[in-house]
């Protein structure tokens, strides 16, 4: 008989012994309790029923729960050890049946039974010996709840039919271990899952800069690449090339655009299909793996610039190979092409200015050579005439008619000399780009007369007619630059007169075009000589600085080459245009068209002119650092009829007019340059004097500052008129008639 057996016989054994036979008058529970107190009941007084009692007395004394009840019906309790009962919180089997209901089922809590039932039949079914294990809550007599560990072994005793006997222990200090544990576990599960999620977070945002960054390079070098039409990436040590991008040219090599191709074919193709024949061995040269390696050592970059010939037209190509390996074993290179049509032509659109300007400028210092050789020869012209007729007139100083003839060609070769230095000047002064133009009001038909006067002199000197018409002009008041125009007419009709012979004629013509809606009209100025005439090769050089078609020593006439090139460059100044129509031997035709505003409402002529008898007695004020100029002009004021107060500072002359009476001056002439205050600020300082009769004075300018931007800052200054020295008597005294003039009518008002 098997081991097993034989408990299963004792089990059954003790069973049967626990039973109540039939029709016997036995308390079972109070027969377990009279064991349990150690009372053998009288009944059992066999052999088999003191062994049967010693095994109740074991199981009651056994530290863990153990329990037996019937495995059918109301599951009904057979046996529950003192273990048990403990657990339960009862005293004796039958309160433990009552708080069960004497049933499995009352054991459970009823949330766990279905669970616990389901449980325990799965496990016998499936288990070889009939063993099940479940964890379930329990009620206890308190209320409180504990959790039970359940290990069930299933038996059938054909007296009493299916039986269950139950090992049990109180399971709530590990089921709260174990939850504990669990949370623990979970807690630091959950830790672990956040590290990793941050850790991947961390790790897909890294990924994303790097794919960001990695995409921002790809736009740079997309960007720095824009201009190239073609760029293939090469490894000179296995000779493959790959394309990148492609252009119309470099795709017809590969038929797929990442098709990995022979570098040495590529290159031997391509050349021979594009480059222009010429340029094919330089091209060869430079691609030549053995070339670029050495080429790269020192450098990242190089490139060689070649032509295409493509559809009969010659295109400019620039390959730039790159090296993206190390330096200590160059292998892998980026090729890049790009077409450079628009800089080739730049450079030899450069080039070509460049020799252009380099031609000229050759020109130009051949034109100033020969200019300073002309200058050098016609200014010592006048200048030995000064020096020898002033050695003639100090040996003749007594004859009055002698030395006052020598005096008068002394005066004539000065005037020739400073006609020289001024137009220098002039010239000087545009090419400082000086190009403000100052309009006043004026009479063109007056101003034209008074160029006229001037001249008639000079040619009546050389026997010609001189001719004036302005009948054809309408509106002669208008709004102009003086000094301008009357510089414009002065030198055309001077070089008339000059180059046409005597007894020849010169005419002057004024005529006014058209007159337009907005206030402005549209004048004509036509010099017409019968004098030499310019040949036609020449005339596109009539207007260059220092040109002459024959200098002094051919043509004996005096000149600098300056006077036309200063007319065309006041005429562009003030908006206008000139041109010339000469025939050699029947003279030349000078037409400059200008345009000027009306005046819409003409200055009153009344009173226009001062006459010089009353100028006698005026006070003037002379202020100049320069004593042989006070002198000079001291003494030609005086003898002018004026009163001369002299003054060597631009400060001493504001501290005379702010402490002179009004009527103590009536005129101040002011150098400009002077040490201390010069004479634009001296005038300002006038100009803001509290006494309106003082700070009003009239003031001109007379200064050896000649430029327009001189006379410009005079006006700014508050002086009235600017006259440039040597003094020229006959303006001085005009200019001094009209200030004076307009100083009183200003004073009326």
């Amino acid at each position: 008989m098997s081991k097993q057996n034989i408990n299963h016989n004792l089990i059954e054994h003790i069973l049967n012994l626990l039973s109540i036979p039939e029709n016997h008058d036995i308390d079972m529970e109070d027969l377990m309790e009279k064991c349990r107190q150690t009372e053998f009941p009288a009944l059992l007084d066999s052999q088999s029923a003191r062994t049967a009692f010693e095994i109740i007395n074991f199981m009651d004394e056994m530290p863990g729960g153990f329990l037996i009840y019937h495995a059918e019906g109301r599951e009904e309790i057979i046996y529950a050890n003192k273990a048990l009962l403990r657990i339960f919180q009862c005293q004796t089997l039958k309160e433990f049946k009552q708080l069960t209901d004497n049933s499995f089922r009352g054991i459970v809590h009823p949330e766990d039974l279905d669970m616990v039932e389901q449980s325990i039949r799965e496990q016998i079914a499936d288990s070889q010996y009939d063993l099940d294990y479940v964890e379930y809550r329990i009620t206890r007599k308190d209320g409180s709840i504990r959790w039970i560990e359940d290990y069930g072994h299933y038996i059938h005793i054909d007296s009493i039919g299916g039986i269950f006997y139950v090992f049990l222990g109180d399971a709530t200090e590990k089921r709260q271990r174990q939850i504990t544990e669990r949370t623990i576990l979970l807690n630091e599960t959950n830790q672990r899952e956040q590290k990793l999620q941050t850790l991947i977070e961390e790790y897909d945002k890294e990924r994303r800069l790097i794919n960001q960054e990695h995409l921002r390079r790809l736009e740079v070098i997309e960007g720095l690449s824009v201009n190239y039409e073609s760029i293939l990436y090469a490894d000179l040590d296995t000779n493959r090339i790959l394309p990148y991008r492609l252009s119309d040219r470099t795709e017809r090599q590969f038929e797929k655009k990442f098709q990995v191709k022979d570098f040495d074919w590529y290159t031997a193709d391509y050349i021979n299909t594009w480059v222009y024949p010429e340029d094919r061995d330089n091209v060869i040269k430079v691609t030549a793996p053995e070339y670029i390696r050495k080429k790269l050592v020192n450098n990242k970059t190089y490139y060689v610039n070649y032509r295409i010939l493509r559809e009969e037209e010659i295109q400019y190509l620039q390959l730039r190979i790159v090296n993206v390996s190390s330096r200590d074993h160059i292998s892998q290179i980026v090729m890049g092409y790009r077409r450079i049509d628009e800089e080739i032509r730049r450079e030899i659109e450069q080039k070509k200015m460049f020799e252009h300007a380099l031609e000229n400028a050759n020109l130009a210092i051949t034109a100033k050579n020969t200019f300073l050789s002309n200058m050098s020869h016609d200014m010592r012209t006048p200048l030995n005439a000064i020096f020898g007729f002033t050695t003639l007139a100090r040996k003749h100083i007594d004859s009055r008619e002698a030395t006052e003839n020598y005096l008068n060609k002394i005066e004539h070769s000065s005037k020739q000399l400073l006609s020289l230095i001024e137009k220098v000047l002039e010239i000087s002064w545009f090419e400082s780009n000086d190009t403000r133009v100052s309009e006043s009001e004026c009479n063109l038909c007056d101003l034209v007369q008074d160029t006229h006067e001037h001249q008639l002199s000079l040619a009546a000197d050389k026997n010609i007619t001189f001719n004036l018409y302005t009948t054809d002009v309408k509106h002669s008041d208008i709004y102009s630059d003086q000094e301008k125009l009357k510089q414009i007419l002065m030198h055309l009709t001077n070089n008339a007169i000059t180059y046409t012979e005597d007894g020849g004629k010169v005419d002057l013509i004024v005529t006014e075009l058209e007159k337009f809606p907005n206030g402005y009209a549209v004048y004509q100025f036509t010099v017409r000589d019968n004098g030499i005439g310019i040949h036609k090769d020449f005339l596109k050089h009539i207007f260059e600085p220092f040109e002459r078609e024959k200098n002094t020593t051919f043509s004996g006439i005096h000149g600098t080459g300056l006077g036309l090139a200063i007319v065309k460059n006041l005429v562009e100044m003030m908006g206008g245009h000139i041109q010339i129509d000469s025939i050699p031997g029947e003279g030349s035709t000078f037409t400059i068209t200008l345009r000027f505003r009306v005046q819409a409402h003409p200055l009153s002529a009344e009173d226009s002119e001062e006459g010089f008898a009353n100028l006698l007695n005026k006070k003037i004020l002379l202020v100049d650092d320069n004593m042989a100029n006070l002198e000079i002009e001291s003494e030609i004021l005086q003898g002018m009829g004026f009163h001369v107060e002299t003054v060597t500072d631009g400060s001493i002359s504001v501290e005379k007019v702010g402490q002179s009476s009004p009527g103590d001056y009536d005129l101040v002439l002011m150098d400009i340059q002077m040490p201390g205050m010069n004479g634009w600020d001296a005038t300002k300082a006038i100009r803001r004097l509290e006494d309106p009769a003082l700070s009003s004075i009239p003031i001109i300018a007379l200064s050896a500052d000649a430029f327009e931007s001189d006379k410009q800052m005079s006006r700014e200054s508050g002086m009235d008129a600017h006259l440039t020295k040597p003094i020229d008597i006959p303006l001085l005294l005009e200019t001094i008639s009209k200030t004076l003039q307009a100083h009183r009518a200003l004073l009326k008002t």
